[in-house]
């Protein structure tokens, strides 16, 4: 089985935004998520990680998800409900919508870490693209995640939030450990670039003929 050919240079362009940059590099700490903001995203246990991750790690953080919130309106209203049930403030949790190519590049390239806590997904574009722009991924190990990300990234399970917090904190403040993990996950990347895939094709042309 070829692995899939993904283009990622919509996220790693040297795309310049000054206005948006100046938001994101006030000091706080930039997490990010990208996808449809619906039910098997699990959105509302990244809320939950915030809570837990900002009363024993950090109090200086932006939680930034892309995507469109409007697909399940009840689903976005009980997340927004759950912030204010934990008393948030509203501008460290950013709700983008659809954004085009230049702006996405640019939340990747000034984010710390890139957040899964999906627990049904296909291939998961984002997490490639999160590892073609050097960010850290921290995902919960489950549906095709383990398989996209090929045992890089940090993967957990179960959803220990106080584990995952610190997890979280260690991926943000440990440059060592930051180093090693995106060392691994370019490694990663490098399965679905042209060069892999021409070089299986190859193989397979020959073990035919």
């Amino acid at each position: 089985m070829f692995p899939i050919a993904v283009d990622t240079r919509r996220v790693t362009g040297d795309v310049r935004l000054p206005a948006l940059e100046a938001i994101l590099d006030d000091g706080l700490v930039n997490f990010l998520f990208v996808g449809r903001i619906a039910p098997n995203k699990k959105i509302e246990d990244i809320i939950r990680l915030a809570e837990v991750y900002k009363r024993y790690v950090d109090a200086y953080y932006r939680f930034i998800f892309v995507g469109r919130f409007d697909v399940v309106p009840r689903y976005y209203s009980m997340v927004r409900a759950l912030m204010a049930e934990f008393r948030f403030l509203n501008d460290r949790f950013v709700f983008t919508g659809p954004i085009p190519d230049e702006e996405l590049a640019v939340y990747y390239r000034h984010a710390s870490v890139y957040i899964s806590m999906s627990e049904h997904e296909g291939f998961c574009v984002p997490l490639l693209e999160a590892m073609a722009a050097d960010v850290p991924v921290l995902a919960y190990a489950a549906a095709a995640v383990p398989d996209t990300l090929g045992g890089a990234g940090v993967q957990f399970a179960p959803k220990d939030l106080e584990q995952t917090a610190e997890l979280l904190g260690a991926l943000t403040f440990d440059d060592a450990l930051r180093a090693d993990v995106i060392a691994g996950q370019r490694r990663r990347l490098a399965d679905f670039g042209d060069a892999r895939i021409i070089r299986d094709i190859t193989t397979l042309l020959h073990t035919l003929s």
